[in-house]
């Protein structure tokens, strides 16, 4: 049985919306500030920090500030979740695709038969 993990819907709600993912691949190079990050999305400055307000709340980023500066950073180890929710799935459905070939490979033998 899979079990839950309260973040996984917040990882998967951020991970949903294509300005964050593109927002997440920009990080996976480096740390950013949050004017670099918004620039190359052409949306506004509110825009982009709600964005990064999603992407933070699933733990997928980290934030700090140094004066006027606020800077992020990429947060790997919460995909963690995901990865081992996607494990789980690959094993069920592994599992049953099995059981399923062997059902079929069962009838094609009794009907040759």
């Amino acid at each position: 049985m899979t079990k839950h993990h309260p973040e996984l819907s917040l990882i998967f709600h951020a991970l949903a919306d294509p300005t964050r993912r593109s927002i997440l691949t920009r990080l996976a190079e480096r740390p950013a500030r949050v004017t670099d990050l918004s620039e190359p999305t052409g949306l506004r400055l509110p825009t982009v920090m709600r964005h990064l307000s999603v992407l933070e709340e699933a733990g997928l980023i980290a934030t700090s500030k140094d004066g006027r500066v606020r800077t992020c950073a990429i947060m790997p180890e919460a995909l963690e979740p995901v990865r081992t929710w996607l494990d789980e799935q690959r094993a069920i459905w592994e599992g049953r695709l099995g059981r399923l070939d062997a059902f079929a490979m069962r009838a094609m033998k009794e009907r040759t038969e």
